[in-house]
């Protein structure tokens, strides 16, 4: 039976102790993944790093890590290709040491080129990237290039598939509330849809993103450019909706990692892992 684990993007609001100590936390409220954010830069040290990787081993929690925003690897400044590409080595040395499977990144902006151009432009840097990764030794980490929300961004769902598939230690990270910002509210609405998705990244990509599919979820606004921000899941007036995408996700039965980006971290990861277990209930699942 595949598994699905909830948990958040970042140390948890209700929680006020040290970061090595989140895992335990996460256990004692039901959750069972965590996504250290390293969003402004790669700060923890190694050793804290090692300690919070024993403990979420220790408590079942399943790591990840979401590299620097500062990453443009499809820059026409080689300088910004250079100092994102340390930062994203930086990022699989920390996964590295806490146990993360999987360093999630924004892999860049089109800006004055063509998406082709850019597209070019980042894997190349990426493979550079995964060179360097392999001769360190990192072994165990995947490089998850996740689907961005905004139309000036590199990373519709088409690019993070090629990326994958050009790429051996890439593999799509699929943010549904992305996907559906930069559709402006036309992908991830019905549960064949979703299945598309999910049947895409499986055929296209292959068994390297199902162990397990790591994605984002929460309720997002979005303006005629895409994303706008984040909003929790409570909200009546914006999508996508839940209940959709986690129907979808039983019926593929796929091993899936979800990580709530609502600005109510933990507490919609609760939601979300509530209605998991009801639906599961009414499947048979």
């Amino acid at each position: 039976m595949a598994r699905i684990r909830f948990g958040p993007a970042g140390k948890p609001i209700s929680f006020k102790g040290p970061m090595v100590k989140v895992p335990q936390f996460l256990r004692s409220i039901g959750l069972d993944a965590f996504e250290y954010e390293a969003v402004r830069g790669v700060r923890i040290r190694k050793e804290q790093a090692e300690v919070l990787g024993n403990e979420a081993e220790k408590y079942d929690i399943a790591m990840s890590i979401h590299a620097p925003y500062f990453i443009n690897l499809s820059s026409n400044k080689e300088e910004t290709v250079e100092k994102s590409k340390r930062r994203l080595v930086e990022a699989a040395k920390a996964a590295y040491y806490m146990k993360a499977k999987i360093v999630v990144f924004h892999p860049g902006y089109y800006l004055k080129y063509t998406p082709e151009e850019a597209y070019a432009r980042a894997l190349r840097a990426l493979k550079e990237v995964e060179e360097e990764i392999k001769s360190l030794g990192l072994k165990n980490v995947m490089l998850g290039a996740e689907t961005t929300g905004k139309k000036s961004e590199l990373g519709s769902l088409d690019e993070v598939i090629r990326l994958a598939q050009e790429v051996d230690l890439v593999v799509p990270v699929i943010d549904w509330a992305h996907i559906y910002a930069r559709s402006c509210g036309a992908m991830v609405t019905t549960i064949s849809n979703v299945l598309s998705i999910i049947e895409r990244v499986e055929k296209e990509v292959g068994k390297k993103a199902l162990k397990p599919l790591h994605t984002h979820f929460s309720k997002i606004i979005f303006k005629e450019y895409g994303e706008k921000e984040h909003v929790v899941l409570s909200s009546k007036e914006h999508g996508p909706d839940f209940e959709v995408v986690c129907r979808a996700l039983l019926e593929a039965g796929v091993d899936t990692v979800i990580i709530s980006e609502s600005p109510v971290l933990e507490q919609d990861a609760l939601v979300m892992k509530k209605i998991y277990e009801k639906l599961k209930k009414e499947l048979g699942k």
